[in-house]
């Protein structure tokens, strides 16, 4: 039992990979956990799959500062501290040369992907300090570490999350929270479809074998076992680890 008795927040909790998570997190003990998505039909699908009286759904825009200051509020309402925060909403935006590239859908990109990511800190920080500590868990991904041609926005955001995660690793440390990132390859789940998709309209399927083959262990992750490195990460099996960039990604940064 990792994380028994512990609270948690998922933001982008209606997700492959929130949920999974968040499944995972029951299975492991934990006493109550809050999902947070843009969509609250999706949030009403996934907490029926889930049905377990632990969960609490909450629908925010996490780059309104306004939406996660009350998401916070209500998690703290309804748990009385928050234990885990995984800052797992994203956003990958569209696929374009960079000198074709709308500003407003940049725009759009940074704000869920990496203001999204500091509001979650602002108004988390403080009730995790107030309660002695916690774990704080940043979905970023391999486009943190490299370039992709014609997703500018999604790399310029997940390259971004490294350093805010750096600063909060720094800031949390006095008060016993840990603040890492995880950096997954393609992840078998609607985002990579979307993404696919963009890259070859029609064809997605012959996209997907590409990237697969530029994977070493020649296949997508599975949302289960981003999952288990959140877990892990959410766990006191992690608690010297801060500051740190975690990559799940079959070999394919090596």
């Amino acid at each position: 039992m990792e994380i028994k008795g512990k609270y948690a927040v998922i933001t982008g909790g209606a997700g492959g990979i929130g949920e999974a998570t968040a499944k995972r997190f029951l299975e492991e003990g934990a006493a109550g956990i809050l999902l947070v998505d843009l969509n609250q039909e999706h949030l009403r699908r996934v907490n029926q799959d889930l049905s377990d009286e632990k969960i609490q759904t909450y629908a925010a825009d996490v780059s309104k500062a306004e939406e996660v200051k009350a998401y916070t509020d209500f998690a703290i309402d309804k748990f009385g501290r928050i234990d885990i925060l995984f800052l797992n909403a994203g956003y990958e935006g569209i696929v374009k040369p960079l000198t074709e590239y709308p500003e407003e859908m940049f725009d759009k990109v940074m704000d869920i992907n990496v203001k999204g990511v500091w509001l979650g800190l602002k108004y988390g920080f403080p009730h995790m300090q107030q309660s002695g500590g916690g774990a704080v868990i940043i979905t970023s991904s391999v486009a943190g570490l490299k370039g992709t041609a014609q997703v500018m926005a999604y790399t310029a955001s997940k390259h971004a999350t490294i350093g805010v995660m750096k600063v909060a690793a720094l800031e949390g440390a006095p008060s016993k929270i840990r603040v890492n990132s995880i950096h997954p390859s393609p992840v078998d789940n609607r985002m990579m479809r979307s993404l696919e998709e963009g890259f070859a309209p029609g064809a997605g399927s012959e996209v997907k074998s590409g990237f697969e083959k530029m994977i070493p262990l020649g296949r997508y992750a599975q949302n289960e076992e981003i999952a288990d490195l959140a877990l892990f990460l959410a766990s006191d099996r992690s608690r010297f680890i801060t500051g740190a960039v975690h990559v799940i990604d079959g070999g394919f940064c090596v």
